[in-house]
Parts: C-alpha cells; structure tokens; sequence
C-alpha cells in the first residue's frame, strides 16, 4: 500500500519594499498567500513615496521574470494602488492586487481577476492579523494605524492608504502578547501616521495611552520601539513614557522634513524649525541617551541654497543622530509637482550634501559609544543593533542578545568585542 503523498510545500517569495508598514503587511501576507494555496509566486509589495521608488519596484520586477520564467508575479503595495494600470500593462506581470485586497486570503487565490484595486478611500477600518513572529527576523512590527488625513503637497502617500484609521487597542495588546510569548524580544509600532492613532476610535485616545496600555498587560515584552512620528502630535503621556521607561527603546526618527519655515510652510507642514529643535531638545534633555534621527528632502520646489542652509543647520541644532535624506521627486497630482521646481542636478547635488552631513552626524553618535559597553540585539551574524538603533558589527555569533564592548567604528556601524 503507497504511503499517502503530501502536498507540495508553496515556493512563495515576498519581496518588500519601501516602509516598515509594509513589511508587517508582507508577513501577513505570507500566511494569507499560504491560506490561499497559493504556490509557486512572486509578491511584489511595493513603495511609491518617491519616482524613484516606483522605478525601482519596475526594475525587479523584470529581474525576477527573468531569474523565474514560470512564477506567477503579483504586484501589491502603494505603488500599485496608486497606478494599478502601469503594472497590469508590464508583460512580466500576472496580477495587481490594491491595498486593501491584499490583506484578505481570497485575493491570493488561484483563478482571481488580473487587476483587483478598489477605492482606497472607502476603507474605514485596519484589518488586524495575528503574527507569531516575523520570517528570519528578531524584531517584530505591528501595525496599529494605516492611512493619513494630512495632505503634504509633496505626497502621494493617502492617496494609496487613504484616510486615518486605527486598530483598536485591545487587539493590538493581544498582538504584542503573542510576539513576546513567542520570544520576540523587540516589537516596533507602525503606521503611516502613527501619532495620529486614536482619533477615530471611542473616546479619541491618543498614542501615549496605547503604550502606556501595552507595558502595562504585556510585562514580558522586553522592548517597545516606536517608528517614524510626526512632531506636531507627540502627546504628553507618550513624550512621559518615551523619556523615563526604560522598556521603550531610548530611539525616535521624527518626520522633519526641512529646516526652513517658508519650505515648511509650503510642504504644508504643521511644524516650525523652532518648534522641532524645542522638541528635540526636551527630549535629549529628559533622556540624555536617546538618539533622534529624521527624514528630510533636498531641493523641494522653490527651494534655495539659504533655505537648503537651514535644513543642514537643523541636523546639529536638533542633535541628530540618523538623517534620512531623499532628493525631491515630483508625484503627478500632488500640489508640489506644479510649483517651480528645482533642476534635477541641483537637487541631487543638495541630496548629496545632506547625506554627507548625515553622515558626519552618524560618525559623532558612533564616536560617543567607542569605549563603552552596552547589550547588542543581534539581527543575524556578525550584525545587530542597541537599543538607540545604532547598528554594530562583532565577531560572536548569539542570540538574541549579547554584550560588547566597542573598540572603533567605521563610519557607519560600531565594531565590538564580546565585553
């Protein structure tokens, strides 16, 4: 009598671009594409906050037809929601699957239409998925708001999230749960606009209360990190909770921007350079280990070399750590795609000099720690991060913590020896 024969075990590759949102979507996805059966495929979950994001995702697209002529290639993600035409019309690719669909078990089966993009702005709710854990990963993300109401003329963003929603606190609780009892031993809360979770549920909590929540019921979590936040919306029980509980990770990447009030102004943002350097400085000051980074944008339109000055200034007034620096690109329909633009090679020259003080400011954080010890969360070999994200290189091979002791740095990582 022949032994029963098992099914095939599902060859699904998900590859994932753009932010940290997508990449708890993309572990939900992989159970929903498994409960699917969905099997031999490729899940693109793609970016679009910049042209050059979307050219990106274009250019692995084709390389991955080329590397598996056989797989059937879905494209997900922003991108896709954005301009789900211009991915159904590349001959590599087999189906297009909007933001929403994408988290729902059906859109992966077999024999579904080509194109499935509904109106994201209908959406009014977060689908909540239960992740044991992440694919080859020690830290975990949890998303806990999609969608911005805000309206920065230079994004795209909403228009392939749509509008603020937030998962409700309980079920985000029972999530962080499952991760810790699971031995994650870091989990990072996402969102699109993350400070802006709450105000579309009972009551208009705000994020301070869900994290104050979290600590509270889940003890055996060892550390909760916070994604990028918007410094307008910092609430006082989460800048509380943020500088004095050592569970939260002494880390936070703010969305800067710039660091001129007329650009800032015409970015549409809610924000002042004077107020985002108070801020940066209360928080240094209430947690002097905290390290800060921020994201900003080089040549935005009507830019000048005096404007372009003060976002260089801001990256040490506001005692950075982390720049994250993007060279404007033009969305079509987004106000800023129609003002006076920059020329390109003044922009990418400004982007140059951004990153280059970025990394000056990343050379004096690492400087600060060569000499001390601190406990590493290793990531994979030879590779982890400290609690304030800093990225360090070492010999030892453990997990998922280990203590060293940091005798240089390259510029770009610390380099330690077991302490």
């Amino acid at each position: 009598m022949n032994a029963p024969t098992k099914p095939p075990k599902a060859d699904v590759e998900i590859v994932t671009l753009g932010c940290r949102l997508n990449a708890y979507e993309s572990e939900a996805m992989r159970a929903l594409a498994g409960e699917a059966g969905l099997n031999d495929a490729v899940i693109f979950n793609t970016c679009a906050v910049t042209g050059e994001a979307v050219r990106q995702a274009r250019q692995a697209i084709r390389r991955a037809r080329r590397e598996r002529p056989d797989a059937e290639i879905i494209v997900t993600g922003c991108a896709a929601q954005i301009d789900p035409q211009s991915f159904a019309d590349m001959p590599e690719v087999s189906r297009v699957i909007g933001n929403a669909e994408k988290m729902r078990a059906e859109s992966f089966a077999p024999g579904h239409e080509r194109v499935q993009v509904a109106d994201i702005m209908g959406v009014r709710e977060t689908a909540s998925h239960l992740i044991d854990g992440f694919h080859e990963r020690t830290r975990a993300y949890i998303q806990v708001q999609n969608g911005c109401d805000h309206r920065c003329t230079f994004c795209i963003i909403p228009y392939g999230r749509g509008n603020s929603r937030s998962s409700p606190a309980g079920e985000v609780v029972e999530q962080v749960r499952r991760l810790a009892a699971n031995g994650v031993p870091e989990v990072v809360l996402t969102g699109v606009d993350l400070t802006s979770w709450g105000h579309d549920l009972p009551g208009q909590p705000q994020l301070g209360s869900l994290v104050a929540r979290i600590l509270k019921l889940v003890p055996e979590l060892r550390m909760l990190r916070l994604s990028s936040i918007d410094s307008a919306e910092m609430d006082d029980q989460l800048f509380e909770l943020v500088t004095q509980h050592d569970r939260i990770a002494p880390h936070l990447h703010l969305s800067l921007q710039h660091g001129d009030d007329l650009i800032l102004k015409r970015m549409k943002r809610r924000h002042s350079r004077a107020q985002a350097i108070a801020l940066c400085e209360r928080l240094k000051t209430a947690r002097p280990e905290i390290a800060l980074g921020a994201d900003f944008i080089a040549g935005f339109p009507t830019e000048t070399e005096e404007h372009f000055a003060s976002t260089l200034s801001i990256i040490e007034a506001a005692h950075l750590a982390y720049v994250h620096a993007f060279p404007y690109s033009p969305r079509p329909g987004t106000p800023a795609a129609r003002m006076p633009q920059n020329e390109r090679h003044v922009i990418k020259a400004r982007a140059a000099r951004l990153r280059a003080a970025g990394e000056a400011a990343l050379a004096r954080h690492l400087s600060a720690w060569v000499g001390r010890e601190a406990d590493a969360l290793i990531e994979r070999d030879g590779m982890g991060r400290l609690s304030d994200f800093t990225t360090v290189r070492c010999d030892v091979v453990a997990a998922p913590t280990q203590r060293l002791r940091f005798t240089h740095h390259d510029g770009a990582h610390l380099i330690g020896v077991a302490a």
